[in-house]
């Protein structure tokens, strides 16, 4: 497709497909938006439409664009829904590194101390092997344990507010 070929595509369809997405998501704002991302598409593929398929391609790419927008909304959720004073909390944010350092405390000595060398001191499984007194499977054991415990108690929201 020319620029010219593409400039006539403009001119003839861009108020089809702006009713077309207007009629689906009654947004005026965001459906020009999505019909201007959809001739930004085409002309990122200019070379390789054809200006015959130009109309299809246009409203096959706005249509996807448009419920790539509504999936995405979808997930963020509305703020207006949201009660404002559920949002915060009264009591005072602990550090993260305090709370890094209860749980680690919580661990069995043995998971507590292969966790340290090999997070905090660098060491390789090997390596914490020969310290320990353990096997490399065994530590790597430890490890993915103690990990496990410290994610879930991290994730805890009690636990860091």
């Amino acid at each position: 497709m020319t620029v010219e070929e593409f400039n006539k595509t403009v001119d003839l369809y861009a108020d089809n497909l702006y009713r077309f997405i207007l009629k689906n998501i009654k947004d005026e704002d965001r459906a020009r938006d999505i019909v201007q991302d959809t001739y930004e598409k085409l002309w990122m593929k200019v070379s390789e439409v054809e200006s015959t398929n130009a109309k299809s391609y246009m409203f096959t790419t706005g249509y996807r664009t448009m419920l790539d927008l509504i999936r995405r909304e979808k997930k963020q959720g509305d703020m207006s829904e949201v009660k404002m004073s559920s949002l915060g909390h009264s009591r005072q944010y602990s550090d993260l590194k305090e709370v890094l350092n209860e749980g680690l405390n919580k661990l069995p000595e043995i998971q507590r101390t292969v966790i340290l060398l090999r997070d905090y001191e660098g060491y390789n499984y090997s390596e914490i092997g020969e310290i320990a007194g353990l096997t490399e499977s065994q530590v790597k054991v430890y490890i993915f344990r103690a990990r496990g415990f410290l994610k879930e108690y991290i994730g805890k929201m009690e636990n860091v507010i």
